[in-house]
């Protein structure tokens, strides 16, 4: 390998990206791999959003970008898709839902639906994917995991576990797929403000609880997870393979919420 122009490693310009879910995080992750350089193919199960995101990258323009619907849990729909794409550098995996319940209230439809598209869907992607950057030698994946993988709280089990899957699945991935020159990685975000987070920061306390976690004070923006990403796409991380990176504003290396008295 060349040694790396250091005014041009973060770029990744020519190189095409699949963004496989494209509402809240996945938009702007498709955003800044497109300001980078990238061709961007948005992947979502809703046609309209993926359309939508495709829009705003094209912003009146024609570089290339696409959109396509598509389900990650229906293998022969993904088979067929990845066919038609042409090579693919680079993989970002964001789809993911969450049920909160304890445990023991959960239902075995709810447990499946879970563990299905975050877990399982992962798989899916990575199978149909993989095997052309392979082929190639060369080609970086990044699958957004949580805190959860980590740390966990009542009502998050199953997402919690799922997220700790993926993150293992990461690890023997990299052990698998480095010898071809295929890099995978994780993102993990903390706390982030999207759509599907209104619920919690409606309720104050709630709200507010999860602000003080982090050592930051304060939520995160959809966009802060982004350089991570596409730094992790880039050759910048030409050797980085089977990490987890936590963008979660320190909540994950701080014990508690207490701040003990000094002096």
């Amino acid at each position: 390998m060349t040694s790396l122009d250091y005014a041009q490693m973060f770029r990744i310009d020519g190189r095409h990206a699949v963004v496989v879910g494209c509402g809240g995080i996945g938009a702007e992750i498709a955003a800044g791999l497109a300001a980078q350089g990238a061709r961007v193919s948005c992947l979502d199960k809703d046609p309209a959003t993926a359309a939508a995101v495709r829009d705003r990258l094209a912003a009146g323009e024609d570089p290339g970008h696409a959109a396509h619907a598509v389900d990650v849990l229906d293998e022969a729909a993904l088979a067929d898709l990845v066919g038609g794409l042409g090579d693919v550098d680079v993989l970002v995996l964001t789809a993911a839902i969450n049920v909160r319940k304890k445990l023991l209230d959960y239902s075995a439809e709810e447990f499946d639906r879970v563990v299905g598209l975050n877990l399982r869907g992962t798989f899916n992607a990575v199978r149909a994917f993989a095997p052309d950057m392979q082929r190639r030698g060369t080609g970086s994946i990044v699958a957004l995991t949580s805190i959860r993988a980590l740390v966990v709280e009542p009502g998050q089990g199953v997402y919690a576990a799922t997220k700790a899957g993926v993150a293992q699945l990461v690890k023997t991935l990299a052990a698998e797929l480095g010898p071809s020159g295929v890099r995978i990685n994780a993102v993990a975000p903390g706390v982030v403000e999207t759509p599907l987070t209104a619920q919690i920061r409606a309720d104050e306390a709630w709200n507010r609880a999860y602000a003080e976690k982090s050592v930051l004070g304060r939520w995160a923006r959809p966009e802060e997870m982004v350089g991570a990403v596409c730094w992790l796409a880039s050759d910048a991380a030409s050797f980085v393979t089977g990490s987890q990176v936590m963008v979660d504003g320190g909540w994950t290396a701080v014990d508690g919420r207490f701040t003990p008295p000094f002096g």
